[in-house]
């Protein structure tokens, strides 16, 4: 089958909305496989805090981009493009479909739209690297939320990696990094966009428990096993920073806690913001009575054979 004619289904949203679950099933009833678009289940110290899927869920169907990278050697939107570009064409071309996951809407862009054109100067990219160093994250945020508040509005806000290229292109060009990122197409691929929609109050209090079962599996630990190295930006993240700053004595225990979940749930609503740029996302309703595999199935023009 023909790259064109097959078809990369596109799980996609929020955290804790249950993405993994429809993507391992979609990918069974397909007999294909998955790949793993979340940009923090990429590295294979960390575990608990980045909620990767369990054993028995790995072992249902074959997964990419789990575990297949250190925090030591930190994968951009475009390495993980140019690494995942030929595991879906070849999904497509051996298997005719390819489920691809996760709440990193960059990375999904990255892989499925192809990448803008951004300049870069690594002497004002050092620059704020520097200023970072010195300021830190706060002064980062500030500045952009300043100069590109429409991209703040969607950017993970305390990855420090992000913001300094959202600043270094600003700085470059005179222009709001968001007119930028258009997201040209230059893959023509069959994407078809799906999202699992949750009430805002309903979304938010299954964020707060999954933040206490990470808590109950032993975030804590892990994290104090990746304190020594707290300084690598991909450990600059939601579950692992809000301990580190526990251990520089600036939260409690129990404000720590809660700023994890609260960040997530930060995290969530800039998901949500970066959904309202595609043109065609199929909405699923975790209320309904058909399952959400079901719901996606009883698209005609996508599975004609199921209706």
């Amino acid at each position: 089958m023909s790259i064109s004619k097959s078809k990369v289904f596109v799980i996609q949203g929020p955290t804790a909305s249950g993405k993994t679950a429809l993507a391992i099933d979609l990918a069974r009833k397909l007999q294909t496989e998955v790949i793993s678009a979340d940009s923090r289940q990429f590295y294979r110290e960390m575990s608990i805090g980045t909620a990767i899927p369990t054993e028995l869920e790995l072992s249902q169907v074959k997964h990419h981009f789990i575990h297949s990278h250190s925090i030591h050697s930190e994968l951009s939107a475009s390495q993980y493009a140019t690494e995942a570009k030929p595991i879906l064409d070849h999904l497509l071309l051996e298997k005719g479909s390819a489920v691809i996951v996760g709440g990193s809407g960059m990375f999904i862009d990255a892989l499925t739209l192809g990448l803008d054109e951004i300049p870069h100067d690594k002497e004002i990219q050092s620059k704020w690297n520097a200023l970072f160093d010195k300021e830190g994250l706060l002064f980062l945020q500030n500045e952009l939320l300043r100069l590109d508040p429409a991209y703040y509005s969607i950017v993970d806000t305390m990855n420090s990696v992000r913001l300094i290229r959202a600043l270094e292109v600003i700085e470059i060009t005179g222009k709001p990094f968001s007119t930028l990122r258009k997201g040209a197409v230059k893959n023509d691929y069959n994407i078809h966009r799906f999202g699992i929609t949750w009430k805002r109050s309903d979304l938010y209090e299954r964020i707060d428990q999954r933040v206490n079962l990470m808590i109950e599996a032993g975030l804590f630990d892990e994290a104090k096993s990746l304190f020594h190295q707290r300084k690598l930006r991909a450990l600059n993240t939601v579950g692992y920073s809000e301990f580190f700053h526990y251990w520089d004595n600036e939260f409690d225990f129990d404000e720590a806690i809660e700023k994890i979940k609260q960040h997530t749930r930060n995290y969530a609503k800039r998901q949500l913001t970066w959904l309202k740029r595609y043109e065609q996302l199929t909405e699923l309703n975790p209320y309904a009575d058909r399952s959400l595999l079901d719901q996606l199935l009883n698209h005609s023009d996508l599975f004609p054979d199921e209706n």
